[in-house]
């Protein structure tokens, strides 16, 4: 990171959400609730998911590591927040920046690609029930999975070596509580247009081809489910993709909200409360929207917990 030694600036301050003491006490208790939250439920999807073998399927494998991105995504900027809270700090060095702009940026990549892939799996189910179990090996599942932690560390990497080339010499503060990469570009004092440009093109590649893939599974699920002769065989069907279907509304309704809406861009009010909902609201809700909508995990959580109960 040749770019650090370039720059006048060793630390940037997060100025996180309010600079009211009283409102920063509230958004402490809140956002430390709404953590342990994201922790607990998520954690509870990975119990149940790993101890039924009922539950050990494509579909589950694949919520199992949407479970634990959303923990890692979480983990990423709301516990620098909570520190920096508790120690009347809200300084995070270059490279701690730098780091955690890298992860944030690979688990919404991975939440992007990862939904992408469920949505393929609910195609083959819905669409060819007879050949699931030949279609969707464990082979295939791991190789998609693995893939996409490749192209999502590939594609961070790229935009990591490149803003660390970029020189900071000025203002050091970042109006947001974790390092989000718009924030940082607005900072610099360097020639940033190839850094603007990648994240188009990333825009493009890595974000827009996976929802359109989303897209396209649907169209053929629908058509499929509209081929179905009876009313109740017609919701049976379409009910396995309804817990997928609320998680890709709020996924990509908080992105276009937060990075294509022209009333966005220009409030930094609005970004900010995005990034509240993308980067912690999202990650706490999924695993609710899963157990509430889906009897196997409501009865293997149930199980969980009764476990639990049982010895202690």
């Amino acid at each position: 990171m040749s770019g650090a030694n370039q720059s006048s600036v060793s630390e940037f301050l997060l100025l996180g959400l309010s600079r009211q003491p009283q409102q920063q006490q509230l958004l402490f208790v809140l956002f430390l609730s709404m953590y342990l939250a994201t922790v607990l439920g998520n954690l509870l999807i990975l119990l149940a998911i790993s101890t039924d073998a009922r539950l050990h399927t494509p579909m589950y494998f694949f919520l199992s590591n949407l479970s634990f991105v959303d923990v890692c995504f979480s983990s990423t900027t709301v516990p620098k927040m909570l520190a920096n809270h508790v120690l009347g700090s809200q300084a995070i060095s270059f490279s701690g920046c730098l780091t955690q702009m890298y992860f944030v940026f690979l688990f919404v990549d991975m939440d992007n690609f990862l939904l992408a892939v469920m949505a393929y799996d609910r195609f083959v189910a819905v669409c060819h029930p007879l050949h699931y179990t030949t279609k969707m090996t464990r082979q295939l599942c791991v190789l998609m999975v693995a893939g996409s932690w490749i192209v999502g560390n590939l594609n961070v990497l790229l935009h990591t070596l490149l803003m660390a080339q970029l020189s900071f010499c000025g203002d050091n503060a970042i109006p947001h509580f974790f390092c989000e990469i718009a924030a940082l570009l607005k900072l610099s004092c360097s020639d940033t247009q190839l850094n603007e440009m990648m994240i188009l093109v990333e825009a493009g590649l890595v974000m827009i081809a996976p929802f359109v893939c989303i897209l396209v599974s649907y169209v053929f699920i629908a058509g499929a489910v509209l081929r179905v002769p009876s009313l109740g065989g017609r919701w049976k069907a379409f009910s396995t993709c309804g817990s997928h279907l609320a998680v890709v509304s709020l996924f990509y309704g908080t992105i276009i909200f937060l990075y294509f809406s022209p009333s966005a861009s220009h409030s930094s009010e609005n970004v900010i409360a995005s990034a509240v909902l993308f980067t912690v609201v999202t990650p706490m809700l999924n695993p609710f929207i899963y157990s509430l909508r889906n009897k196997d995990i409501k009865i293997a959580l149930g199980k969980v917990v009764t476990m639990r109960f049982f010895f202690t």
